[in-house]
């Protein structure tokens, strides 16, 4: 959820709370459950379908595209369509390539790491992918603050970020396996979770339900916080190297909210062209 969107849900001013529907009475919830089960419905929904016709056509259609417009209005309103300056950074870099898809909800970030300037060292490439999903900050719920704690709450609202599940896939050119890491993402920093290591690369970087199931069964590697602490520092100075660091653990949940944002917008104007026709 952006943050104009959670300050106006805070705020009471969203269209959406303002037409927040009362609870619903028995007769609703049986009528419901009549459309979703028509076989347990009986004698019941065969009297009401005679004069059902009758809102066929769709009675409050109208209405729920009102509001529809209303919200989509003030989105579009209170939205930059300029390219933000944190994304512009990011991309003038040259370090990670972005590939998003309009419609879905997970991104990922792709670049290769090497020796390519090193004379001593022979050269060997690392293909590094990173995938996240903005389906985190959607389940997200706001923190709840004491009176006393408001004043502090408003200090650090620019440095807070959600937690945003993380995972990385690190392969070598011409040489067999990869490692894939779990972690968490938030306050510019990335808990790693655990290391696995895959014999088979395709295996640990293949995204389909079939490798997703293989993978299931194998062994996912210790729970990283208990590695011995030399062990830690190493995996982390190995990751920091290849671009894992504070500078992607902040540009992450930027760009997640960026694109939360654009994805509602975009739903907005879907389910109100649908409505409409």
């Amino acid at each position: 959820m952006s943050a104009i969107r959670a300050l106006r849900q805070l705020t009471a001013v969203s269209s959406r709370v303002v037409a927040k529907p009362a609870p619903r009475s028995l007769p609703l919830r049986m009528s419901m459950t009549a459309w979703r089960y028509p076989r347990l419905s009986c004698a019941a929904t065969r009297a009401f379908s005679l004069s059902s016709a009758r809102f066929s056509e769709g009675s409050t259609d109208v209405l729920l595209s009102q509001k529809l417009a209303e919200e989509l209005k003030y989105e579009k309103e209170a939205a930059d369509e300029s390219e933000p300056e944190f994304l512009k950074t990011f991309k003038q870099k040259g370090i990670w390539k972005i590939e998003d898809i309009e419609g879905n909800d997970e991104v990922t970030l792709t670049r290769k790491f090497g020796n390519e300037k090193s004379v001593s060292l022979p050269s060997v490439v690392h293909f590094i992918r990173v995938m996240f999903s903005i389906a985190d900050i959607q389940n997200a719920e706001e923190p709840e603050f004491s009176q006393d704690e408001e004043s502090d709450s408003e200090e650090t609202e620019n440095v807070r970020s959600y937690p945003i599940r993380v995972s990385f896939s690190i392969t070598k050119e011409h040489a067999q396996g990869s490692i894939n890491v779990d972690s968490m993402c938030q306050d510019g920093a990335f808990i790693v979770d655990n290391i696995s290591y895959y014999p088979d690369a395709q295996l640990g970087t293949e995204l389909t339900a079939e490798a997703d199931w293989k993978r299931r069964g194998l062994y996912i590697g210790p729970q990283f916080e208990t590695l011995d602490v030399s062990v830690q520092e190493e995996f982390e100075k190995f990751l920091q190297e290849r671009g894992i660091n504070e500078h992607l653990a902040l540009f992450i949940p930027d760009y997640s909210e960026l694109k939360e944002q654009k994805e509602y917008v975009r739903w907005l104007e879907n389910v109100k062209k649908f409505v409409d026709a």
